[in-house]
């Protein structure tokens, strides 16, 4: 499990979990929506056709053969309730096509490449805590592209575990990322925190560990699991 692809690599989880790979070892193809650097490729994940694109030279720079997919890269903007219908169900319309639907084209690409080549696979998805429990009013695409994103997880799971692909699932409550900061502020900052019996919300690296746990260590009979990471801020 040593070439990995993974999306929104940039920045907040998505770098740690780079740095935190690349210490063990792995080789990461790293996204972004615009390429930073030659490391990165560059891929809008609005555009329908972006996810083939980079899956396609994705492969081409691990030579032929990816054993870890990372589903990470989101969108988290808000759109008011009383925003204008267009508005609306553009800001829906976006938030799943990012969040969602770009991840299960990924997955796709990847399960038919592991099949393909009779090898196992992984694949890891950043989902949400809001995919359990919902989100704030202004952010129902956000919680419906999570929720569905664990649907896809579970499916994954029992459909291919026989090829030996197995899906892992993360749902981190706030985590100490600029987007998290965004809404803490918007949702009147630290009094939010009350919300969390930890008392704080969780740092990108301890996101890292776990992803870095699904992608090499965990033993394939966790598949299908998702694993919370939320400060008890909601318990199942």
């Amino acid at each position: 499990m040593r070439n990995i692809l993974l999306t929104g690599s940039s920045r907040g989880i998505g770098a740690a979990i780079k740095t935190a790979l690349e210490e063990r070892g792995a080789t990461v193809i790293g996204h972004a929506s615009k390429a930073h650097d030659d490391a990165t490729i560059g891929a809008d994940l609005s555009d329908p056709t972006a996810p083939g694109q980079l899956w396609a030279e994705a492969l081409d720079r691990a030579g032929g053969a990816i054993d870890v997919l990372i589903n990470n890269a989101g969108l988290f903007s808000a759109t008011a309730l009383d925003a204008s219908d267009d508005e609306w169900l553009n800001g829906w319309e976006e938030t799943l096509r990012i969040n969602l639907t770009a991840s299960a084209q990924l997955s796709r690409f990847a399960v038919r490449h592991w099949q393909e080549r009779g090898v196992a696979g992984r694949i890891v998805h950043i989902a949400s805590r809001a995919g359990h429990r919902g989100d704030s009013p202004a952010h129902w695409h956000y919680a419906a592209a999570k929720g569905g994103m664990l649907a896809m997880h579970k499916t994954i799971a029992r459909a291919y575990a026989k090829d030996r692909i197995c899906s892992y699932a993360i749902t981190p409550g706030f985590t100490d990322t600029a987007m998290a900061g965004d809404y803490l502020e918007s949702r009147g900052g630290a009094g939010l925190l009350a919300d969390i019996p930890l008392g704080r919300v969780a740092e990108p690296e301890e996101i890292a560990s776990i992803a870095v746990y699904c992608a090499l260590d965990a033993p394939e009979s966790l598949t299908g699991a998702t694993l919370d990471a939320n400060g008890a801020s909601y318990v199942r």
